[in-house]
């Protein structure tokens, strides 16, 4: 039987290697003394055809902008970008658009790794260690998505 994740918490060993910087050695952490702060991944360019997916947004409504832009935008292509959980539903989105333009609409798909930095701040600041940091590694897609030029 599998105990219930806590959503704000990552499911860690009881003790785990923290980082506090790349010369530092590893540090031995309790899980209990640390609050986990989940950073956002760094900002890439937007530019007015780029489309982050996310999993908080509607389905239909990230689908509905996307057509927008490629129907009344005035763009002959548009990026869709999907990161870790939100990978999947990229792919659904350009595979929609895809569908919904009779093939029309070609799809080019390239992955990457993000790095992403946690926090580790402690529960009580008077017991516990400094804040600490640590990196981890996220799935990232980015598909682009557009109108072959015609030959």
């Amino acid at each position: 039987m599998t105990e219930p994740r806590n959503p704000g918490m990552s499911s860690m060993p009881q003790t785990a290697p923290v980082h506090t910087d790349s010369t530092s050695p590893a540090v031995e952490m309790d899980p209990v003394e640390y609050t986990l702060r989940k950073r956002l991944p760094r900002k890439l360019p937007k530019r007015r055809n780029d489309v982050y997916v996310n999993m908080k947004t509607e389905f239909r409504a990230q689908l509905a902008r996307c057509q927008k832009l490629l129907d009344g935008g005035g763009h002959r292509e548009i990026c869709v970008h999907g990161l870790g959980l939100a990978i999947n539903r990229a792919i659904n989105i350009a595979l929609q658009l895809q569908a919904s333009s009779q093939g029309a609409l070609q799809l080019a798909a390239n992955t990457s790794t993000v790095e992403l930095v946690d926090d580790l701040e402690p529960e009580d600041p008077d017991e516990a260690g400094e804040p600490m940091t640590r990196t981890r590694n996220n799935s990232a897609i980015h598909i682009k998505v557009f109108y072959p030029d015609p030959q």
